[in-house]
């Protein structure tokens, strides 16, 4: 037997959990498919800065966490499933619901490298909370000149004697305050224009090969962009030249009864308080839709 939604999400981090509380709120019933792990790459953040009502900052894992307890309050249902195909039947989609929010976040990019594959795990990883405590006193590197790979730097310099900065560009693009938390910090060197060729070692990282020469590290965190989770649409919905999904300020796609929100929204902020915004503003306009069928 089939259940009905008013609305299903895909996407179980900020942008959906805050796209099915603010649903649910407005008396839908809301389905969120989260995938494996409810959170996205919130999850191995140590601090989120900038977010409404934590001044001093939020574990990203501490946040999951309450919105989705939130949520659940409000009466939304979870599944531990991920969007894989779309398509359309009548006035709605097969998932058995008029309308969709699609806020399935991101990837890490890949830096195509030799070494990268063949060391994920072992020297080669994308999680400082996680890897911070077993490299304490040792040599790190962070390939990567953005938000994340500075907030994963500065985790990772709690533990590790010293952490290079590698970024391929003439200077970072994190934010402000990032950029200086991580400039003063002793235990920190940011390296620019700084090309990484090769990740080697014999069984586990013991060194990044760079344009002009090699650094001895004992593990090297890979933050070099992220590419939005679209795949799935087959070319379905209009997508920017980065593959993310083109929506309207009202987060509506150009496929009625489509949705955007959060990190796979062309233009989005990236931040999660924006994610946010994204989340609850296109929960709104799904309720629009529901109510009255337009979508011009």
């Amino acid at each position: 037997m089939q259940a009905e939604y008013d609305l299903i999400i895909g996407g179980g981090g900020i942008a959906g959990l805050s796209a099915g509380m603010t649903a649910a709120g407005l008396g839908k019933k809301v389905m969120v498919l989260t995938g494996d792990v409810l959170g996205g790459h919130l999850l191995s953040i140590e601090q989120i800065e900038g977010f409404p009502g934590f001044p001093e900052g939020v574990a990203g894992y501490e946040l999951c966490s309450m919105a989705q307890e939130q949520a659940a309050r409000a009466g939304v249902e979870f599944s531990m499933t991920e969007i894989q195909h779309l398509e359309k039947q009548g006035d709605g989609w097969m998932v058995t619901t008029r309308a969709v929010i699609l806020a399935t976040g991101t990837s890490l990019k890949k830096l195509g490298v030799p070494g990268e594959e063949e060391f994920l795990g072992k020297g080669v990883s994308h999680c400082a909370s996680c890897d911070a405590p077993m490299l304490r006193d040792r040599l790190v590197c962070v390939i990567g000149g953005g938000d994340s790979a500075l907030q994963e730097a500065l985790t990772l310099a709690q533990a590790a004697e010293r952490v290079s900065i590698l970024h391929s560009g003439d200077s970072l693009t994190a934010q402000a305050s990032l950029m200086a938390r991580a400039r003063t910090h002793e235990k920190i060197e940011i390296r620019s224009g700084t090309q990484v060729e090769e990740i080697v070692g014999p069984d586990t990282v013991s060194a990044v090969r760079l344009a002009d020469g090699e650094i001895q590290v004992d593990a090297a965190f890979i933050f070099i962009g992220l590419e939005p989770n679209t795949g799935f649409l087959e070319g379905q919905l209009k997508l920017d030249d980065a593959g993310a999904i083109v929506a309207d300020e009202r987060m509506r796609s150009q496929t009625p009864g489509l949705f955007a929100a959060g990190t796979v929204r062309s233009g989005s902020a990236g931040r999660a308080a924006a994610s946010a915004g994204d989340g609850s503003n296109a929960a709104l306009a799904a309720e629009k839709y529901l109510a009255d069928g337009l979508w011009a």
